[in-house]
């Protein structure tokens, strides 16, 4: 990590490094009173509880931000040690509107003080990169972390303006290309909470490439990696991030489906599942 105010290839202005106390990082520590029943392999587990869609993906999928921390709060309860969280509006489409996000930072963390919560930033809310960074400098509420994909025009200004407000940055990464434009950034990289590595819906046996290349890109810059899939490949991830001893993230966003293949109950079910699983 930095040690010291860097200046990002080809940015105007300095970009700090994440403190070790942020509460962005999750440390191994009592949550709500309570130590999480931490399982062999686990580093971080997040909990991605609703994604873009909405009840059409599942009748449990928290929209509405008393929704979403009545999630939290359960999520935690089972384990996780952090949200990630798309937050929407009225019309229960995603949005980065500061009083939207505001309402649903506000309502998690009344609920579950402590837990660290993280927001999209995907371009499919808002497609020009200046009204993104807008978005972000308008924000009256702030979260613990906010991924950007890498590979969406203006990832690193809209990165840059996070962290210049202090919001810790996980850098979604897709396939190797984004993994590459995000390791040539430099101190950028550096400063960044994560590298998040997306994997898509595919069968696990055909990502093997992929996910070697942008491991490899990730390594030369030694910060913590979270390994994640969608659907076919959302159990397969998971198991390999805990054998490797990565980050990893489950829940609605990224499949409807226990291990065995039955429909989980909710975001907790799936935490849950995902704990039983590390041993």
């Amino acid at each position: 990590m930095l040690t010291g105010g860097l200046v990002a290839s080809g940015a105007g202005s300095r970009i700090p490094p994440v403190p070790a106390d942020h509460p962005g990082r999750v440390p191994d520590v009592v949550r709500r009173g309570r130590r999480r029943p931490r399982s062999e392999g686990v580093s971080v587990l997040e909990a991605a509880v609703n994604g873009p869609g909405g009840r059409e993906r599942h009748p449990a999928l928290p929209v509405s931000p008393e929704e979403v921390a009545r999630d939290g709060v359960r999520v935690a309860e089972a384990g996780a040690d952090a949200v990630h969280l798309h937050p929407k509006g009225a019309d229960g489409r995603d949005s980065m509107n500061p009083e939207v996000v505001a309402a649903h930072l506000t309502a998690l963390r009344e609920a579950a003080p402590g837990l660290p919560v993280g927001v999209t930033t995907g371009a499919w809310i808002e497609s020009r990169p200046r009204a993104r960074v807008a978005l972000v400098r308008g924000w009256t509420v702030l979260p613990d972390f906010a991924s950007v994909n890498w590979h969406e025009d203006g990832a690193a200004e809209l990165a840059e303006a996070l962290l210049e407000r202090g919001v810790a940055v996980e850098a979604g990464l897709f396939h190797p290309a984004a993994a590459a434009a995000w390791a040539s950034s430099g101190a950028l990289a550096d400063s960044c909470l994560r590298a998040m590595i997306e994997l898509g819906d595919r069968p696990w046996p055909t990502l093997g490439d992929d996910l070697a290349r942008m491991l490899a890109l990730v390594g030369e810059h030694g910060v913590a990696v979270l390994v994640h899939g969608e659907e076919r490949s959302c159990w397969p991830a998971v198991r390999y991030a805990l054998r490797h001893g990565h980050q990893t993230r489950i829940g609605l966003e990224d499949t409807t489906a226990l291990p065995d293949g039955r429909v989980a109950a909710d975001n907790r079910d799936l935490v849950a599942a995902a704990l039983g699983r590390s041993g």
